[in-house]
């Protein structure tokens, strides 16, 4: 009786302890691929396990804003890019960067050669493709900061809004194309084009190159006690798997094939690009870079006439979780 006793309690232990593990929801940008990798390392190798979590990914995707599905409470924490943040949280959405795993950015403009675009001042009279959706912010700071208008004509840039491919460089609609150092631009490269019949622009080069991919939560959540903690064990794990996955790319990347239910990616394309990222990430330790931040900030105010923000933002980030989750 005492041997069925022990066992009884012993069971009921280990089904409290299954219980007591926090649900956390996580949105990202965009799609499942190795852009996002760490996350789904610390979900495989049980690092968000080891903290209690039980972590749910939701992949993102050209319908999906994640910043209103954070604030309908579709998910506690967010992938997004400084920018689209800053913007949303001046147009009322009370959003708060809480740790920032990409210290570098990806974005650049990737351009035909034989257009005779050599600088940015060639430009000029050109047709450029542009994300929308929230990815137009650094490109339009870029083009006020140049004091080249976005409306077209010979002193001006036609913006072309550009879908998430690569067919306006492809079939010639456009000069240049909005890319991504990890993604984008090997697509070009997949297709046909030679990197020597190319002039590719890195915003960082630019120096006007603003924050990607930080993890965004609600200010009204954070003020509680209970999901700060749960945010802290959030990222301290997800940091686990981000360096993990720098220094094991190839693993990384299959580890993001298997989580990819529209089997949409390739082997090849994931593990180049998975290697591609690890160069973003390289640096961080998920605290937020106030030099970084401070950068980003005069990048989107500097818009001329029209910047993306109109006023230094108040209450955009907070130190506090990486404070406890760096310890």
């Amino acid at each position: 009786m005492k041997k069925i006793l022990t066992g009884a309690l012993a069971a009921f232990a280990l089904a409290g302890a299954a219980q007591a593990e926090d649900d956390v929801t996580l949105q990202l940008k965009w799609v499942t691929q190795a852009q996002f990798a760490g996350y789904y390392v610390a979900l495989e190798k049980g690092y968000y396990k080891d903290e209690g979590l039980n972590v749910t990914i939701k992949p993102g995707g050209p319908d999906v804003a994640p910043v209103q599905v954070l604030m309908g409470g579709g998910a506690d924490v967010m992938v997004d890019w400084m920018p689209s943040a800053l913007a949303a949280r001046e147009q009322g959405a009370p959003v708060v960067n809480i740790a920032q795993p990409f210290k570098h950015s990806g974005m650049m403009l990737t351009c035909l050669k034989e257009t005779g675009i050599k600088t940015p001042e060639d430009f000029k009279g050109k047709t450029l493709g542009v994300w929308f959706y929230g990815n137009e912010y650094p490109f339009l700071s870029w083009m006020g900061t140049l004091g080249i208008p976005t409306t077209g004509g010979a002193d001006g840039v036609e913006v072309l809004k550009q879908g998430f491919n690569v067919d306006p460089l492809l079939q010639k609609q456009a000069a240049c194309i909005s890319t991504m150092t990890y993604n984008e631009y090997w697509q070009v490269i997949d297709a046909g084009i030679s990197a020597d019949d190319l002039v590719t622009f890195k915003y960082e080069d630019q120096g006007v190159a603003t924050l990607e991919d930080g993890l965004y939560a609600l200010e009204a959540n954070l003020a509680d006690p209970a999901f700060e903690d749960k945010m802290v064990r959030f990222v301290r794990a997800s940091m686990k798997g981000w360096k993990y996955a720098e220094e094991n790319t190839d693993e990384a990347a299959m580890i993001v094939l298997d989580n990819d239910e529209t089997g949409a990616q390739t082997e090849g394309h994931q593990k180049r690009m998975m290697s591609e990222v690890a160069k973003l990430t390289a640096g961080s330790n998920g605290a937020l870079d106030l030099a970084d931040y401070d950068r980003t900030v005069a990048t989107l105010l500097a818009g001329g006439s029209d910047p993306v923000i109109s006023k230094t933002p108040e209450g955009a980030y907070t130190m506090a979780i990486t404070d406890k989750a760096l310890k």
